[in-house]
C-alpha cells in the first residue's frame, strides 16, 4: 500500500528488508553479468546442458522448452516440463549451466518426492490467499475499529512468511543438487567454472533470503501497529 511510505514507522521497519533486496537483486545481476560472459568448458548452451543433464539424471522424459523474459527459468511440475529463458537456452555460459542445473535440481525433487518441495506445494493456495486477504483484513478491521479482523489480517500475512521459510530449504537444495550434478557429469571441471557456478547460485539464493526477511520484517510492522491500537484503547 504507497500510503504506508508516508508512515515513518514502516520505514523503519522495512529498511533492513529493503536494503536486503537491493543487495541481493545487485549480486544477481553482477554475478550472472560476470559469469554470463565466460563461456563453460564444454561450450554447449543451457539448452543444451539441460539436455545432457537431464539425461544423466534419468529423467529425458521432461520437456524443454524456450520463453521469454530474462532469468524466468523455472520447471513446472504439472506439466513435467523445464522452461528456459531464451538468454539461458541460447548461451554457452557459465551462468547459463548454473541457472539449467538449478531448475533440473527442482525436477530432481519433484522426482524424488522431496518433502520440503511437497511441503511448499501445498502451502501455495494459502499464501497466495493470505497475501492479498491480509491488506483487506488489516485495513477494514483498524477502519471500522474491528481489532480482531485486523489480527486475522496480521495471521494472513504471516502465512506468506512461513511459506517463504519453507521456500528456503526447497531453493537451497536444488542448488545443492545442482551443484553435485555439473560435477559428476563432468560438466564444470575446473575450480574457475566452480567458483562461477558457486556465484550465481549464491547470488540467487540470497534473494529468497531477502524475500523472508521482507515478509517478517511486515508481519512484525503490523504486530506492533495493532499492539499499540490495543493499549491505547484499553
Amino acid at each position: 500500500m504507497p500510503f504506508l511510505f508516508l508512515d515513518p514507522t514502516y520505514l523503519l521497519f522495512m529498511l533492513p528488508g529493503l536494503l536486503l533486496v537491493m543487495i541481493a537483486q545487485w549480486r544477481v545481476s553482477g554475478a550472472y553479468r560476470k559469469w554470463g560472459q565466460i563461456r563453460n568448458a564444454l561450450n554447449l548452451t543451457g539448452a543444451e546442458a539441460a539436455q545432457r543433464l537431464l539425461a544423466y539424471g534419468g529423467m529425458s522424459n521432461v520437456k524443454l522448452e524456450t520463453v521469454p523474459g530474462k532469468l524466468t527459468d523455472h520447471f513446472d511440475p504439472r506439466s513435467n516440463t523445464l522452461r528456459l529463458s531464451s538468454a539461458v537456452a541460447q548461451t554457452p555460459s557459465v551462468a547459463a549451466i548454473a541457472v539449467a542445473a538449478h531448475e533440473i535440481g527442482h525436477a530432481l525433487q519433484e522426482r524424488d518426492d522431496y518433502l520440503p518441495l511437497r511441503f511448499r506445494s501445498a502451502l501455495v493456495p494459502a499464501a497466495n490467499i493470505g497475501s492479498n486477504l491480509g491488506w483487506i483484513l488489516i485495513l477494514l478491521g483498524i477502519v471500522l475499529g474491528l481489532y480482531n479482523i485486523a489480527w486475522l489480517g496480521v495471521v494472513a500475512f504471516s502465512i506468506g512468511a512461513f511459506f517463504a521459510l519453507v521456500t528456503l530449504p526447497v531453493e537451497f537444495n536444488a542448488s545443492y543438487r545442482a551443484r553435485r550434478l555439473l560435477a559428476e557429469s563432468g560438466m564444470v571441471t575446473s575450480s574457475e567454472q566452480e567458483a562461477g557456478v558457486n556465484a550465481v547460485l549464491n547470488a540467487a539464493a540470497m534473494t529468497y533470503v531477502a524475500a523472508l526477511a521482507t515478509a517478517v520484517l511486515q508481519v512484525l510492522y503490523w504486530v506492533t501497529m495493532l499492539g499499540g491500537f490495543g493499549r491505547r484503547r484499553s
